[in-house]
């Protein structure tokens, strides 16, 4: 049975990705700040597959070292998916209160690097690790200079691991914009109906996965079906 690491899997794309892992036969070490919402998830995958639900913040090193723990001594896939958006409504970079942009740092760069760390003794051969970044990595949009900085430092993160460590896959994927409570946080107040769900990318991204294309910087927007 291969085994995979999903942070932030109590909703969203992690939610997802996970059904569609758990249908599959996949084992599931899930992760997410909201213990209650990661127990619901938890219990109905739980019907489909084996799943350890361990809740905690990846920003904290017992955390990730009890997720590591939790996925034994092979972990095939790792899927650092959970994030912050940081302060809401999103403040002018020049303005951005420094202790909040260090926890952005600290749960969108450093968790995942960490996870990896601790990971890395029990990474099975051409085990395959996929870093959840996003367009606000590439794109000056304004507002977003906080989350977007910590996804371009979480891209040059993949791109530089994937070159130190040719036998794993290590991917950087960019979702596109999704019906998610971050985006809506991003935009508070606003109708974000318009965007598709996250379940509509997930079939992309097992293709990625499934396949043997190598490590770098994927964009899943505007090709999921």
């Amino acid at each position: 049975m291969s085994n995979a690491i999903i942070t932030g899997a109590s909703r969203g794309l992690g939610l997802a990705v996970a059904r569609v892992l758990a249908e599959q036969g996949w084992r599931l070490v899930l992760d997410a700040r909201g213990g209650a919402d990661l127990e619901r998830a938890a219990r109905e995958l739980g019907r489909v597959t084996e799943v350890v639900a361990v809740p905690g913040d990846v920003a904290d090193a017992a955390h990730r070292r009890a997720l590591v723990s939790a996925a034994g001594t092979r972990i095939d896939l790792i899927i650092n998916n959970a994030s912050t958006l940081g302060a809401s409504p999103l403040p002018p970079l020049a303005d951005y209160p420094l202790d909040a942009l260090e926890r952005v740092y600290r749960v969108n760069v450093l968790g995942p690097l960490g996870l990896i760390q601790a990971a890395r003794p029990h990474l099975s051969a051409n085990a395959t690790i996929v870093n959840i970044s996003s367009d606000a990595a590439v794109e000056g949009y304004p507002g977003w200079g906080g989350y977007g900085s910590s996804k371009a430092a979480l891209d040059q993160l993949t791109a530089t691991l994937g070159g130190e460590n040719p036998n794993l896959r290590v991917y950087a994927v960019d979702p596109g914009d999704m019906r998610t409570r971050m985006h809506q946080d991003a935009f508070p107040g606003e109708d974000i109906s318009d965007r598709p769900e996250p379940h509509t990318v997930v079939p992309v991204l097992l293709d990625l996965l499934r396949g043997d294309q190598p490590s770098g910087r994927y964009r899943l927007q505007g090709v999921a079906a």
